[in-house]
C-alpha cells in the first residue's frame, strides 16, 4: 500500500464508531499519526486498539465537538502529542429526532445544529488557526451528505444542517485558499452505520423504501467513505479546494428506479 499520508499528523471527530472508526484506521494504514474523538469511551477505546493493531501511532480524546473549550482542548492536544495538524476530518454527527417540521421541537432543533453546525465550526475555526500558526498549508474534510444537496419530508432538520456544512466548506475554502489550505466535504447517501440503524433500521417497510433509492442496490460501507477521505487528504487531490464528493450508489443521478 501507497502511503499517502505518511508523517502527516491527523485529527478525527466522531471517530469512535463507523466512518469515523474506519478512517482513523485507514489514516494509520497511510501513515499518519492520529488523534481522534468521541463521546463513549468504551468505544473510543477500540477504536484505538484497531488504530495501534494498524500500525498508527494515535490518541483518543473523549470530548464534546459543541463545546468550545473540548475543540480548542483536542487540538492542543494534537500539538502537544504530535507537534503540529497537517489533516482534519470533522465527522462528528448526529441524525436528531425525524419528523415533519412543524411537528419538531426547538430542543431538537439545538441539539442536531450544536453538535451538525456549530460544532464543525468550532472545529474549522480552531483547525485553521493551528493551521495558520504552524505557517498555513493544511487539509480539512467535513462530513456533510446527499442531505445536504437535496431536501426530504421528514428530515428537515438533519438536512438544513448539512446544507449549512457545505456552505461553511465552500466559505472556508475561499478564505484560506491563499494559505495553502484546502477544505472540501463528503456527501455519502445512506452508510451502514448506527446511524443509519436508528433511523431506517426498525421498520422494514422503510429500509426497504431507503434501499430502493439506491440504484447499486445497496447501502454503502464505511471504509468506502473513508477511502474518499484519504484520497482528499492527500496530496494526490492537490487541486481540489471548495467542493464535495458525492458517495450515494447513483442516489442522485436520475429519477430513482422502482423497488
Amino acid at each position: 500500500m501507497t502511503k499517502d499520508l505518511e508523517n502527516k499528523v491527523a485529527l478525527i471527530t466522531g471517530g469512535t464508531t463507523g466512518i469515523g472508526r474506519d478512517t482513523a484506521v485507514l489514516f494509520a494504514k497511510h501513515g499518519a499519526k492520529v488523534v481522534f474523538t468521541g463521546r463513549r469511551e468504551t468505544e473510543g477505546n477500540e477504536t484505538l486498539g484497531l488504530v495501534r493493531a494498524a500500525g498508527g501511532d494515535s490518541l483518543f480524546l473523549k470530548s464534546d465537538v459543541s463545546k468550545a473549550s473540548d475543540v480548542q482542548f483536542i487540538v492542543q492536544k494534537t500539538v502537544e502529542k504530535f507537534g503540529r495538524l497537517d489533516v482534519a476530518f470533522n465527522n462528528a454527527g448526529v441524525e436528531g429526532t425525524l419528523g415533519p417540521l412543524a411537528e419538531q421541537t426547538e430542543e431538537n432543533w439545538d441539539y442536531v445544529h450544536n453538535i451538525n453546525l456549530k460544532g464543525l465550526w468550532l472545529c474549522l475555526k480552531y483547525e485553521v488557526q493551528q493551521m495558520l500558526k504552524q505557517g498555513g498549508g493544511g487539509v480539512i474534510v467535513n462530513m456533510s451528505s446527499v442531505a445536504g444537496l437535496i431536501g426530504a419530508a421528514g428530515l428537515g432538520v438533519y438536512i438544513a444542517s448539512k446544507h449549512g456544512v457545505l456552505g461553511l466548506t465552500k466559505s472556508a475554502a475561499l478564505e484560506y485558499a491563499p494559505q495553502g489550505i484546502r477544505v472540501n466535504a463528503v456527501c455519502p447517501a445512506v452508510i451502514e452505520t448506527a446511524m443509519a440503524d436508528r433511523a431506517f433500521g426498525g421498520d422494514p417497510a422503510v429500509n426497504k423504501a431507503m434501499l430502493a433509492l439506491h440504484p447499486l442496490g445497496r447501502f454503502g460501507k464505511p471504509v468506502e467513505i473513508s477511502e474518499a477521505v484519504v484520497w482528499m487528504c492527500s496530496d494526490k487531490s492537490s487541486f481540489m479546494t471548495g467542493h464535495e464528493i458525492v458517495l450515494d450508489g447513483g442516489m442522485l443521478a436520475g429519477p430513482t428506479p422502482r423497488p
